[in-house]
């Protein structure tokens, strides 16, 4: 699963970028500094995984990671290819969900490709760079169905109403996510479609240092536009905090952290905002030789989950032993927890929930 960083030129992408993956992809000030999509596997923070690590004592652990992708910076007229349009397009249609990072502090230093600072201004030029592409798509869809609803086809003619309905609501300037369409109608027509705009999406406001805790008018401005949307919004120093990653001694970082009023990395609060945003979740595997937490989506089954460690795991499961990490953090260990009777014995039914701590049992 990938989260794409989008926005136009000189917004703080690829510095953001950089302070996430450890990744040095180039920062610089002017335009299409970031010319091919740099990929950053990045470690998902949990304190959960530090615990378990404590009562375990493992030779080896291993958190869950998030792929980040730092995209081109599009422009005006990027839908008809202009700038590296076609190129930014490509790249984030391929990405699970958008982090959209909007420039909200003044510094006569940067330069803005559009002269002024405007996060608005700059949302509503990627939206409707994106929205202008899906309609595109849309409009390609439909010449194909149309042909088929006039012969009387009545799959056609439902899936033809539904392609009107969202051409209507992108010609208005709507986001495919905020089309009012049935969750069946949507996973059966408009999914396999893989509309830029149906991405879910996180704003993130890149503020200047001393707005790093408490945001700014340029944030208020971003809240107020995106109320509607249900997407969050989250305030983050690129620059400063960029800065203090690079510094190597924990405690340093700690200090510096502190003095801009923050307990830990804004950083670290984007990377479990992105995993959520992918809706992703977390089970353990907790022994001697290894702690390891596992991604699988929520809603995922016990087999599914098993399928993530192997996919023989999958084919032979018979049962998965499940143990809640609070169990486990209050008895102290696996072995404590099945003398009070708290391990539970699930089947291939089971939905695996956050925090689980599983063995599988499996026969191939």
């Amino acid at each position: 699963m990938k989260a794409g960083i989008v926005g136009l030129p000189n917004v703080g992408k690829s510095t953001l970028f950089n302070c996430l993956s450890n990744a040095k992809a180039q920062s610089a000030n002017f335009p299409f500094c970031t010319i091919e999509p740099n990929v950053g596997v990045v470690n998902v923070p949990d304190t959960r995984l530090q615990k378990l690590e404590e009562l375990v004592n493992p030779e080896r652990v291993l958190p869950a990671t998030v792929d980040i992708v730092d995209i081109a910076g599009l422009v005006k007229g990027a839908s008809k290819g202009e700038g590296l349009g076609n190129q930014f397009l490509g790249n984030i249609r391929e990405t699970d969900a958008i982090l959209h990072v909007l420039r909200c502090f003044d510094n006569d230093n940067v330069v803005h490709v559009d002269g002024s600072v405007d996060p608005i201004r700059d949302k509503d030029t990627i939206d409707m760079e994106l929205q202008l592409k899906d309609l595109e798509t849309v409009e390609k869809k439909l010449d194909k169905v149309k042909r088929a609803a006039k012969t009387g086809n009545k799959e056609a003619q439902r899936e033809e109403g539904i392609l009107l309905k969202l051409k209507e609501g992108l010609e208005q300037g709507k986001s495919v996510r905020a089309i009012e369409i049935s969750t069946e109608d949507r996973m059966e027509y408009v999914k396999p479609l893989q509309f830029i705009t149906d991405k879910p999406v996180l704003y993130v406001c890149n503020v200047d240092e001393k707005s790093a805790t408490s945001g700014n008018e340029y944030v208020d401005q971003v809240k107020e536009a995106v109320k509607d949307e249900n997407a969050e919004v989250l305030v983050l120093a690129v620059g400063i905090e960029a800065d203090i990653a690079e510094l190597e001694d924990f405690e340093e970082r700690q200090v510096f952290l502190e003095d801009i009023g923050l307990t830990e990395p804004g950083s670290a609060k984007l990377i479990r905002s992105a995993y959520k945003l992918l809706n992703q979740q977390t089970y353990f595997t907790a022994g001697e030789k290894e702690v390891r937490a596992w991604t699988v989506h929520v809603g995922a089954t016990a087999p599914q989950a098993a399928g993530v460690i192997h996919t023989d795991f999958e084919k032979g499961f018979i049962r998965a032993e499940v143990i809640k990490y609070d169990d486990y953090v209050s008895y102290g260990s696996e072995a404590k927890v099945r003398d009070a009777g708290k391990l539970g014995v699930e089947g291939k039914e089971y939905i695996v929930q956050d925090g689980d701590v599983m063995h599988f049992r499996f026969n191939v």
